[in-house]
């Protein structure tokens, strides 16, 4: 197993990403920490990991909330004895479909704000755990390509440039205390779209046809991945991004 007898630490563990991430953590042998705001739904994923065999715990807080971050990230490493792995996986409240021309302000910054102060909130909290041991991951979702015309997203990708440019801080900084930080980009998940939306066929074919591949990542990608990311088999590998995003995202 990639993640046996390692402490994973989910925020967003309830969520579609969030979850697929969690189960793939948990089939892989580590101990699954979820953290979100709403209780019934995390449970839910606790319980169904739990009975697939896995271990997990649920714990309702904010990823904002910088202070029940970081009582949360002290409970955790005291009662499973540290933290090996932390990924942020909430949404950033984007809006899109309205040219930032048109767009309101706060409208803007929301997934800006939302996604600079979560990751920084809890990877912080992970890292003052992981520097004392010398080892650890530290995962961020989401890294940034090329913006795409007609397709508006507001500050939704300028938040995502931002996570960038925080991965290779962390990687600078951390890199001498053996923690690692990695980015995965997927260029879009259409399965992440909530089902029913008016504009999940239309987005599913944009992201389609943007790939090379003609297809796109899937929950299930992501989670393999991740748990690749944050095992000991990528022990080499910080201040990186995996890209997942079938071609559709180029890197430089």
């Amino acid at each position: 197993m990639l993640l046996a007898g390692k402490n994973a630490v989910i925020y967003g563990g309830a969520g579609a990403i969030g979850s697929a991430v969690a189960r793939t953590f948990a089939s892989e042998g580590a101990h699954v920490f979820l953290a979100g705001r709403t209780r019934s739904t995390l449970d839910a994923v606790a319980n169904d990991i739990r009975a697939a065999g896995g271990e997990a715990h649920s714990t309702v807080l904010d990823a904002l909330d910088e202070r029940a971050v970081d009582a949360f990230a002290d409970d955790v490493a005291a009662q499973a004895h540290g933290i090996d792995v932390s990924f942020n996986l909430i949404s950033h409240g984007d809006a899109q479909g309205t040219p930032m021309a048109e767009m309101k302000l706060e409208d803007f910054m929301r997934p800006i704000d939302t996604a600079v102060r979560s990751t920084f909130i809890t990877a912080r909290a992970a890292a003052r755990h992981m520097i004392p041991k010398r080892d650890g991951a530290i995962l961020i979702f989401g890294g940034s390509g090329d913006p795409v015309p007609g397709y508006n997203i507001g500050g939704f990708q300028v938040g995502l440039h931002a996570l960038e440019a925080m991965r290779r801080q962390l990687s600078a900084e951390l890199g001498r205390h053996g923690v690692r930080v990695v980015t995965l980009k997927t260029g879009g998940i259409p399965e992440s779209i909530p089902a029913g939306s008016e504009d999940r066929e239309r987005l599913e074919k944009m992201l389609t046809d943007a790939t090379m591949l003609k297809r796109t990542a899937t929950l299930e990608d992501v989670g393999i991945t991740a748990a690749f990311a944050a095992s000991d088999k990528a022990r080499t590998m910080t201040a990186a991004t995996i890209n997942i995003s079938c071609g559709a995202l180029l890197d430089a």
